[in-house]
């Protein structure tokens, strides 16, 4: 079933939700296997991955950033035109970091652990 491209729908319909956690990247030389990697991507300087910050520090992983993670509810299409445009525009508006992963089904941001409300605010205020 293929996504969502109308980004006005997209817009309207993202519901915004929060996944409890607190997440960090971590380049790595070896997948760590007694952490659960929610994403990875490999770069020329190594493997980044995306962790809990718990396991990362359990594990002795060096981090500088530790997120929140929301989810856009909404299954947008790969091919669909402006939605991380509009929700990074807003978000940089409001002086929110955000790093966004996209997956088959919906997009992921990851903002500062201590904007996260107000992330969700700014974009709960797009859907309006």
């Amino acid at each position: 079933m293929s996504g969502e491209s109308d980004l006005a729908t997209l817009m309207a319909t993202m519901s915004p939700q929060h996944r409890p956690g607190r997440f960090v990247f971590a380049t790595v030389d070896t997948v760590p296997v007694d952490a659960e990697i929610f994403a990875s991507v490999l770069e020329a300087e190594g493997l980044s991955v995306l962790v809990a910050e718990d396991d990362a520090r359990r594990l002795g992983l060096p981090y500088s950033f530790v997120a929140g993670w929301i989810t856009l509810q909404v299954h947008s299409a790969l091919d669909a035109v402006g939605l991380t445009a509009a929700v990074s525009t807003a978000l940089a508006t409001a002086e929110i970091s955000c790093n966004v992963i996209a997956g088959n089904y919906h997009d992921h941001l990851l903002v500062p652990i201590d904007r996260l409300d107000d992330a969700l605010g700014v974009l709960r205020e797009l859907t309006a």
